[in-house]
C-alpha cells in the first residue's frame, strides 16, 4: 500500500522499473536470479534513489557438468543508492551518457525449496555493492552477508538496468 501511495504521489519522470540479473559468487552452490522492481528518486543526504522488488531464481552447482540446478528461490529486496561520482561522459555531444561510480546498500529476505545452502530454507542478507554505472545500467560487485542458521559472507554480482517510466527530455 505504501509503495502504491509513493508511486501515485511522485512524478512519473522520477520513477523507473528496475530489472537485472543477480548472482552470488563462491565455490559450490550459488544463487542465480532475475530481479524485477520499482525505483524512485530520493533526495535524503547521500542517497539518491530507493527501490523495492522481487528476486526469483534457482540454486546452481557451478562444479556440475550436467544437472547443476537444484531448487528455486524467491526473495524480497529493498535498496538505496548513493549519488553518482561522475567520471566521464560517453557518447556523442547531443546525447551523452554519464559514466561513474556509486554505492548500493541492499537488504533481502529469501525463501527457497530444496536449498543446499547451510542457512536453511529461509534467510536474509545485507549487501554493500560498489557499482560502475553507464547511463541507466550498472554493474555492481561486493560482499553479501547471509543470516540464517549460520552467518556466511559471499560475493554478489549484479547487472542492473533502470527503465524510466516517462520519456525524458534530451540533455542540451
Amino acid at each position: 500500500m505504501l509503495v502504491a501511495m509513493a508511486a501515485l504521489s511522485t512524478p512519473l519522470a522520477a520513477q523507473s522499473a528496475a530489472l537485472g540479473l543477480a548472482a552470488t559468487l563462491g565455490n559450490s552452490w550459488q544463487v542465480e536470479a532475475l530481479d524485477i522492481g520499482y525505483r524512485r528518486d530520493l533526495h535524503a543526504g547521500l542517497f539518491r534513489s530507493a527501490a523495492i522488488g522481487g528476486r526469483f531464481g534457482s540454486f546452481v552447482d557451478e562444479g556440475a557438468i550436467v544437472g547443476g540446478v537444484r531448487g528455486v528461490i524467491a526473495g524480497l529486496w529493498v535498496s538505496t543508492r548513493t549519488g553518482l561520482m561522475h567520471l566521464a561522459d560517453v557518447g556523442n555531444e547531443t546525447n551523452p551518457s554519464t559514466f561513474g561510480l556509486d554505492l548500493t546498500i541492499e537488504a533481502a529476505g529469501y525463501t527457497g525449496s530444496n536449498s543446499p545452502l547451510p542457512q536453511g530454507s529461509s534467510w536474509g542478507s545485507v549487501s554493500f555493492l560498489p557499482g560502475l554505472r553507464l547511463g541507466d545500467g550498472a554493474l555492481v560487485l561486493g560482499p553479501t552477508v547471509f543470516f540464517g542458521t549460520i552467518t556466511d559472507v559471499r560475493g554478489f554480482l549484479g547487472l542492473r538496468f533502470d527503465l524510466p517510466l516517462a520519456r525524458r527530455k534530451p540533455h542540451r
